[in-house]
């Protein structure tokens, strides 16, 4: 009888751009060892113009959204199961091949505990698993923040207790960092006596990509080139990093809730300069604010990205040019395809819910202990 068990990974980033999943292979006897972790194929399934907008109208306060939230929930789930169906079809497998979907499902507001804005933290995905685990016949495990947030924590990021299983390195620093519509990174120290840690460090793609739809047909700026047009307006720049967020200590999260079109209105409002200028110091604020806090944390690394902004290769150029001490690298050199990295992580939450295994990291989250996470949907 094979130890091999195979896990599903789902996940919908705040740039809702699309469903990534990862078809994830595990030893189960060795469960809590490093690197057991085989991606075994990934896909990659864009959303419609519609259900973009669906999902990013609902990051902030407006009418009918209990109505809204409800009906979507239930039309992402049809979506996550058809996507999975034509993922299985393509690999030859079918439902009873996989143990269960790990599903992050689609963050609408996301409001830790350092949220100025409300009293009592929480954060909302949806997709709904009971409709998830029916359609596909699979066993979903979901739900994964809650219960982090229930214990004082911010219930982000997660993903750093996979990034600590796949990349420590006991000789070299290490950081992944992650670069979706918020940047994150994780810290692995080498010294084994010092914690990971890992936080929100600001605005990834968000707020270029929504500067750039602004002013173009298409969703996001390919590769840089408009940025790389413009200059950077230091003045804005520096405006921009004044914010409170940017000097909080970690750990912290944040969302698109925050680093939305209003707070970037605040900035431009009375400013004369050109859209493309604005783009350009957009792009220079995400690659400040991670280049800034990895520099605070190491003189040396290896530093790992991924996300959708290793596509930006200006943004990536940026980067390099702030972290010339520092080695970078994108997760393929780990045999670990970019794109898939947060599908792979909640894959690994559900097998690490199956398996009694921890999930959140204290020193990351800020919870008060660690603890399984995750709730469990039979189909």
């Amino acid at each position: 009888m094979s130890n091999k068990v195979r896990y599903i990974g789902l996940m919908s980033g705040t740039s809702a751009d699309g469903i990534d999943l990862a078809l994830v292979e595990f030893d189960t006897i060795e469960a809590e060892q490093a690197n057991n972790a085989n991606l075994i194929a990934s896909y990659y399934q864009a959303y419609d113009d519609i259900t973009h907008h669906k999902i990013t109208s609902l990051y902030n306060p407006s009418n009918n959204e209990i109505d809204r939230v409800g009906s979507l929930s239930i039309e992402l789930a049809h979506q996550f199961a058809a996507a999975i169906k034509q993922f299985l079809t393509q690999q030859q497998l079918s439902a009873s091949d996989i143990t269960a979907i790990g599903c992050h499902g689609q963050t609408i507001r996301h409001r830790p505990i350092s949220s100025t804005q409300i009293n009592k933290p929480f954060t909302l995905q949806i997709g709904c698993l009971q409709t998830l685990a029916v359609l596909t016949g699979i066993r979903v495990v979901g739900d994964f923040r809650s219960k982090d947030i229930a214990l004082g924590g911010q219930g982000a990021p997660l993903v750093p207790a996979f990034h600590q299983a796949i990349f420590s390195n006991t000789k070299k620093d290490v950081f992944v960092v992650n670069i979706g519509g918020i940047a994150n990174i994780t810290f692995l120290p080498k010294n084994s006596t010092k914690q990971a840690i890992g936080f929100d460090t600001g605005p990834g793609n968000a707020l270029m990509d929504y500067w750039y739809a602004q002013h173009h047909l298409t969703r996001y700026d390919e590769n840089g080139n408009w940025a790389k047009a413009g200059k950077t307006s230091q003045s804005l720049l520096q405006q921009m990093l004044s914010d409170n967020y940017f000097s909080q200590p970690a750990p912290k999260s944040t969302g698109r809730e925050y680093f939305n079109p209003q707070w970037l209105s605040q900035f431009i409002q009375n400013s004369d300069l050109s859209a493309v200028d604005i783009q350009t110091t957009l792009t220079e604020l995400t690659a400040i604010t991670i280049s800034n806090e990895i520099c605070k944390l190491s003189t040396k690394s290896n530093v790992y990205i991924c996300g959708g902004g290793v596509e930006n290769s200006h943004l990536v150029s940026l980067l390099n040019q702030k972290l010339n001490d520092h080695q970078i690298m994108n997760t393929h050199t780990k045999n670990i395809n970019s794109d898939a990295m947060e599908a792979m992580a909640f894959a690994w939450l559900a097998f690490a819910f199956d398996k009694n295994i921890f999930g959140n990291i204290p020193a990351v989250t800020g919870a008060s202990k660690q603890t399984v996470l995750g709730v469990s949907v039979n189909p």
